[in-house]
């Protein structure tokens, strides 16, 4: 039997959340290490298993307990953790984000024991989304997410525009209707594949095997583009994220922007892509302009925000049409663009709102206006901050420039003009980053402002650990396009087939 290392990834902020229960509440600081101990321990396996994946056999390694166990057998439902090359590089982020935001949150003392707590069961919420291999438990886990989102944007969340209450409600509404067009999708892709098969199989290998009729895989795949469109924040269904990460407290808009939006990426390509490949072909040239439309509306309106997290809020809606231009080429070197963008994003956002979040600690303000000449008083933090903003706009070197250069080269072999809309982006882009970098940290030092320390400690955690991941994936991008390669092939291949057999 081989060793459950998924599983025990998996475990690891859960246990350290139950330890965090029996701590008093005065001992926010052991709370806060124990936090750090668990998250740490699920970042060094993720390191572990990424780097000990054979991408010369590739396909689905790391299988804990040598294979599926049988969990509900009258449904097919069973307990299959297992990786490849596409759920590898988000197991991996994710876990750098989340041990990241324990440090970004190390200066909260409002119930830091719950929110902790909290923060833990949400990464391993979202760190099960990735590694299960069957639909009902991954379906499972992206429900766990949701309440604890909620209750920590409206306990620790702040926001000048909106309420935190209203912030929080938008964005769990938003996540649940997504999720009820996905619930629709799955009871009928379990009915129909038992009516074709006469067996009930609830695993994504299994149900990529039954040939669904074209029609049928155009309205489910519809409907799986509306739910995981909606987490993906794909234009219109966008609404919600800036609000959300406005209201959101530092670590929530860390894992929102950097790992819980790619759910509905990683979702889009590991279910609706690869189970429906005929709806997949129907639908790209609608998810393209969907895309687009995302890139150019998110840009300008990136461009009218005064405060620092709604800049960044519009400014992740619009790299996600990227992600969205790259999946609908159905290409190689366009999805895999897509996947590493949203691995290259989630390091970047993160980056970005832990830098926010230290800001708004020590001037409470996110208004830009107000700000300004931070940069005398805390480098550090300044260089965090535009080392996001450098990656934002895909500086050479940097871990996003590659990624948005595949999908720009793809997308205009299949989409030509609208490839050209999408690049045009890059220009609005470099525009709000290097405005917002300028007004906030140049300039001449302001005196309300002289008081203000610069990172030091456990503060300095994200920008160590995220920048310099940022800065390695742009000069060595061979380490994650060859994991991203290894996963997106075999799953392109089966289209591939699949469309031959359908004719198209």
């Amino acid at each position: 039997m081989n060793f459950p290392i998924l599983t025990v990834t998996l475990l690891a902020p859960i246990l350290a959340a139950l330890i965090i229960v029996f701590i008093p509440k005065e001992e926010e600081k052991l709370c806060k290490w124990i936090a750090a101990i668990g998250t740490g321990i699920a970042l060094a396996l993720s390191f572990y298993v990424y780097f000990g994946y054979d991408q010369s056999v590739g396909g689905l390694q790391w299988v804990d307990f040598g294979g599926p166990v049988p969990w509900i057998p009258d449904l097919g439902v069973t307990y299959y953790m297992a990786v490849d090359g596409l759920s590898l590089p988000m197991l991996l982020l994710t876990n750098l984000i989340g041990f990241t935001a324990v440090f970004a949150s190390w200066n909260v003392s409002h119930r830091g024991k719950e929110l902790m707590i909290l923060l833990l069961l949400l990464i391993a919420g979202v760190m099960g989304t990735f590694i299960a291999q069957d639909l009902f438990i991954f379906l499972l886990f992206y429900e766990v997410v949701v309440i604890p989102i909620y209750i920590m944007v409206i306990i620790w969340g702040s926001s000048k525009r909106v309420t935190k209450e209203y912030a929080g409600m938008k964005l769990t509404i938003y996540l649940l209707i997504g999720s009820a067009f996905l619930l629709v999708g799955v009871i009928a892709l379990f009915v129909r594949s038992v009516a074709i098969t006469g067996v009930p199989d609830m695993s994504f290998e299994g149900l990529a095997q039954v040939a669904f009729p074209e029609e049928f895989q155009i309205y489910m795949f519809g409907l799986m583009l509306i739910g995981f469109g909606s987490l993906l924040s794909m234009w219109p269904l966008h609404s919600w994220s800036p609000d959300g990460y406005a209201g959101a407290p530092t670590a929530v808009s860390m894992i929102h922007a950097g790992v819980l939006k790619k759910i509905g990426g990683y979702g889009l390509i590991r279910l609706a892509i690869f189970v429906l490949p005929l709806g997949a072909k129907f639908w790209a040239p609608y998810i393209a302009v969907l895309g687009v439309a995302g890139v150019a509306y998110a840009a300008m309106g990136a461009l009218a925000q005064k405060d620092l997290k709604y800049v960044v809020g519009y400014s992740s809606v619009s790299h996600m049409g990227y992600v969205l231009l790259g999946v609908a080429s159905l290409g190689v070197i366009g999805v895999n663009g897509a996947v590493a963008n949203m691995f290259a994003h989630g390091v970047m956002a993160a980056l970005f709102f832990s830098m926010i979040g230290f800001i708004y600690e020590r001037t409470h303000t996110r208004w830009i206006p107000d700000m300004g000449g931070l940069s005398h008083q805390a480098p550090k933090l300044s260089v965090g901050f535009m080392m996001a903003g450098m990656a934002s706009l895909g500086l050479p070197g940097l871990i996003s420039f590659v990624p948005e250069f595949t999908i720009f080269l793809d997308s205009f072999r299949v989409f030509g003009w609208l490839a050209v809309i999408a690049i045009a982006g890059i220009i609005v882009t470099a525009l709000y980053v290097l405005r917002a970098g300028a007004n906030t940290l140049f300039g001449p030092a302001k005196p309300e402002f002289s008081h203000i320390k610069d990172l030091r400690g456990p503060e300095l955690v994200p920008l160590v650990v995220l920048g310099g991941v940022l800065v390695i994936g742009g000069v060595l991008p061979s380490l994650l396009f060859d994991m991203v390669d290894s996963g997106i092939a075999p799953i392109l291949a089966h289209i591939n087939e699949a469309l031959q057999i359908g004719g198209r």
